[in-house]
């Protein structure tokens, strides 16, 4: 007596929901590396991912302590900020791994009118060297200076509620959370500077057509 075995395929088993395929080639094409990536660019491109990430989760955590004076936070409009800015922080350091998969060469398929299409060098290079350029200056210098000299841009002293006067554990988290976005800046430009030169070599030739080098 024969046994029937399921079919399978090479994305798994072919009764798979369809949302699950869909996922996961929807996170194969977000972290298909392009050509020509160094495998040192890949891993600085998913560590800035991790440089990060704990400001986030040090931000999100204030949203269940209690601040200064004692009273619950309940300030909902800045309880959505903070939620915001984390996503925001978290969308933005993805970009980072666009300078080194194929989704930032070639648009992908789910973009209307530009799917398959050459992504144009300084498309992505102009705003990512800005980018760079901006959190270099905000968290590598600035926020440098203002740990050293324990004061704002404008001379003042920190106010004696801000976290890295509270002391203790409190001191070491922040400072635990915050610290590695000095390299945020710096990561991103040295990111920036591989794609340019690696697209700089590569022959541009013309747009690709709709249907070619699609990201699936």
């Amino acid at each position: 007596m024969s046994m029937v075995r399921p079919t399978t395929t090479s994305e798994g088993p072919a009764h798979a929901p369809r949302g699950e395929g869909r996922l996961r080639q929807a996170w194969r094409a977000a972290h298909e590396p392009a050509a020509g990536v160094p495998r040192w660019a890949r891993r600085v491109a998913y560590t800035v991912l991790l440089v990060v990430l704990p400001s986030g989760i040090w931000r999100l955590g204030v949203l269940f302590t209690e601040d200064k004076r004692g009273g619950a936070i309940e300030d909902w409009a800045m309880n959505g900020y903070i939620v915001f800015l984390t996503l925001l922080s978290e969308i933005l350091a993805f970009t980072a791994v666009g300078l080194v998969a194929r989704w930032g060469e070639v648009v992908p398929r789910w973009v209307p009118w530009l799917r398959g299409r050459r992504v144009p060098t300084a498309a992505a290079v102009v705003p990512a060297m800005i980018g760079a350029t901006i959190l270099t200056l905000v968290f590598t210098v600035i926020a440098t200076v203002t740990t050293v000299t324990q004061s704002k841009t404008n001379g003042d002293p920190l106010p004696a509620d801000f976290p890295s006067k509270a002391g203790g554990w409190e001191t070491v988290y922040f400072y635990a959370a915050y610290v590695p976005l000095v390299l945020w800046g710096p990561m991103l430009g040295i990111l920036t500077y591989a794609y340019w030169r690696r697209r700089g070599s590569a022959t541009t030739g013309p747009l690709l057509p709709p249907t070619a080098g699609t990201i699936t």
